[in-house]
C-alpha cells in the first residue's frame, strides 16, 4: 500500500512537470484539477492477462543477446541448473508480481530498474522470493543489472514495455 502512495505521488509530480514545461497550461484550480480528473485523460493499466516470463523473457533474449542471462541457479525441485530461471524472467516476476506494477508504461519499467540501482525502492531478499532456487539470487540479480552500461538498460526497458504493448503481428507465432 505505502509504495502505491508513492507510485501515484510521483506519478502527479511527473504529470505536473510535463504540463508546466509545456508552458501554454493554464495550472489554476478550477481548469486543471477537473482536467486531471477526467477519465479520457488518466492513463489506465492494460487489461490484466496471462504472463508467462519464461516465455517473453526469452523474447527479450533474442532481441538483447547481451544481457545475461544468469541462469546458472540451482532449482531446490529437481536439483538441476534451472536453465528458464534468467535474470529478465526474475525482473518480470519482480515487476508484476511483487511491485504490482503495469507493463504498459514505460515508466513503470523504468522505475523497476530504479529498484535494482537502488533509486527508488529498496530491495531485500524478503521481497524477492528465491523463485524455486536453492538460493536467493538478488544480490547477484542487484550487482548485473548495475554492471548492464546506460544504453543496455534503456534497450531493456524499451523492450519489456514494446513486448507487452505492441501485439504481435498475426504471422508470428
Amino acid at each position: 500500500m505505502k509504495h502505491l502512495k508513492r507510485y501515484r505521488l510521483l506519478s502527479a509530480v511527473v504529470a505536473a512537470v510535463i504540463l508546466v514545461g509545456l508552458g501554454s497550461v493554464d495550472l489554476s484550480a478550477e481548469r486543471f484539477l477537473p482536467w486531471l480528473g477526467s477519465p479520457a485523460v488518466q492513463a489506465q493499466p492494460a487489461p490484466l492477462r496471462r504472463v508467462n516470463p519464461t516465455a517473453i523473457s526469452a523474447q527479450i533474449y533474442e532481441q538483447l543477446p547481451d544481457v545475461p542471462l544468469e541462469n546458472q541457479y540451482i532449482s531446490s525441485e529437481t536439483g538441476a541448473a534451472a536453465e528458464d530461471n534468467t535474470l529478465v524472467s526474475r525482473l518480470i516476476r519482480y515487476h508484476i508480481y511483487i511491485r504490482q506494477r503495469p507493463t504498459n508504461f514505460r515508466l513503470d519499467w523504468k522505475l523497476t530498474l530504479a529498484d535494482y540501482l537502488g533509486a527508488f525502492e529498496r530491495m531485500s531478499a524478503g521481497d524477492y522470493p528465491d523463485y524455486g532456487l536453492r538460493t536467493n539470487p538478488i544480490a547477484e540479480d542487484i550487482a548485473v543489472v548495475r554492471s548492464l552500461r546506460r544504453e543496455q538498460r534503456d534497450r531493456l526497458v524499451d523492450t519489456l514495455y514494446e513486448t507487452f504493448t505492441i501485439p504481435p503481428n498475426p504471422g508470428e507465432s
